[in-house]
C-alpha cells in the first residue's frame, strides 16, 4: 500500500471514529450524517492538512481533528448544495443524494449537525504542543471559511449570479469563497497550529492555498463541461443546465485550461520556499491536473 492510500485509510478510520454512532437517537439524523460523509470522495482537503502538518512536523495525532473538521463542513457544504433550492442535483458521488436517500427535512439537519461537530472536533484539538490561542486562531479561520466570506457567501454569489452575466473578476471572486476559502483553511490551519512559524512561511501557503483554490474550481468546471458521470460521480453538465457562468462558458474550454495551467504553475512556485519536504503538497497539486 502507498504513502497516500495509507493517509486515505487513516483518515477513513478516524472519520469513521469521529462521527455518531447510528444506533444512536436520533437515529435517521446520524445515519444520514454517515451517510453524507463516508460515501467516498477523495478526501482532498484532510489530505492536505496532513501534508502542510508534515512541513512543520506536527504530529498525525493532532493533524487528525482539523483534517476531519474541513472535511465534515465540506460534507455538510456538499449536502446543502444538492438541495433542490440550491443546486438541485439528484446525485453525489455516484449515488443518490442526502436528500434523496432520506428527505429534505433530514438532509438540511444532517448538514447543520455536521457544521456544529466539525466545531466541537476543532475544540478537541489538544493544547500539547499547540497553544491554545493557536486553537483558537485555527477555529476561528475554518468560522470564516463557512461564513458570510466563505461557502455560504459564495454560495449566495452563486445564487444570484443565475438572474445575470458575472464577468470573470465577479466569478473568482465567487469561487474564492465557495470553493477556495475552504481549501485555503485546510492550507493555512496546520502552519497557524504550528509553534513559533515564521510570517514567510505562512504568506507563502496562503499564496498557495489562494492559487490552489482557484486551480480547483477551473478543473471542476473543465470537467463539468467534458467529463461523462462516470468520472464526475454526478450528472454532468449542471451548471449548463442552470445557466450558471463558469470559467468554461465566459473564458472558453481553450482558455480555462490555459488559465488552469498557469495556476498550477503558480502554486508549484509559492512552494519553492519549502524544499523537498514540500512533495507531498505538490503531488496534492498535481492530482488536480486535467
Amino acid at each position: 500500500m502507498s504513502g497516500a492510500e495509507t493517509l486515505y485509510s487513516h483518515i477513513e478510520n478516524v472519520l469513521e471514529r469521529l462521527l455518531p454512532d447510528p444506533a444512536t437517537p436520533p437515529q435517521t439524523l446520524h445515519s444520514a450524517m454517515r451517510y453524507a460523509v463516508m460515501g467516498g470522495g477523495k478526501r482532498y482537503r484532510p489530505r492536505l492538512v496532513h501534508a502542510v502538518g508534515q512541513l512543520f512536523d506536527l504530529p498525525e495525532a493532532l493533524l487528525d481533528y482539523p483534517a476531519s473538521a474541513v472535511e465534515m463542513i465540506h460534507a455538510y457544504s456538499l449536502i446543502h448544495d444538492d438541495l433542490p433550492a440550491m443546486d438541485d442535483d439528484d446525485e453525489r458521488r455516484g449515488r443518490p443524494s442526502c436528500h434523496r436517500a432520506y428527505n429534505e427535512a433530514t438532509a438540511i439537519l444532517a448538514g447543520d449537525a455536521l457544521q456544529s461537530l466539525a466545531f466541537e472536533v476543532m475544540a478537541s484539538i489538544p493544547v500539547d504542543p499547540c497553544q491554545p490561542a493557536a486553537i483558537l486562531r485555527a477555529t476561528r479561520t475554518l468560522a470564516e471559511a463557512s461564513g458570510t466570506q466563505g461557502l455560504a457567501g459564495g454560495q449566495q454569489m452563486d445564487l444570484e449570479a443565475v438572474t445575470r452575466s458575472p464577468d470573470i473578476g465577479e466569478l473568482t471572486e465567487m469561487h474564492l469563497r465557495k470553493t477556495g476559502a475552504l481549501i485555503r483553511a485546510s492550507i493555512l490551519i496546520p502552519g497557524l497550529l504550528a509553534p513559533g512559524l515564521e510570517p514567510q512561511p505562512l504568506e507563502q501557503l496562503t499564496r498557495f492555498a489562494e492559487r490552489l483554490g482557484l486551480a480547483f474550481q477551473i478543473r471542476d468546471d473543465i470537467l463539468d463541461a467534458t467529463a461523462d458521470a462516470g468520472t464526475l460521480g454526478r450528472t454532468p453538465g449542471g451548471d449548463a443546465r442552470h445557466g450558471r457562468a463558469t470559467f468554461v462558458t465566459i473564458l472558453g474550454l481553450g482558455e480555462a485550461r490555459n488559465r488552469l495551467s498557469r495556476s498550477l504553475a503558480q502554486c508549484h512556485e509559492a512552494l519553492s520556499i519549502f524544499g523537498p519536504e514540500a512533495q507531498p503538497l505538490r503531488a496534492l497539486v498535481d492530482d488536480r491536473a486535467e
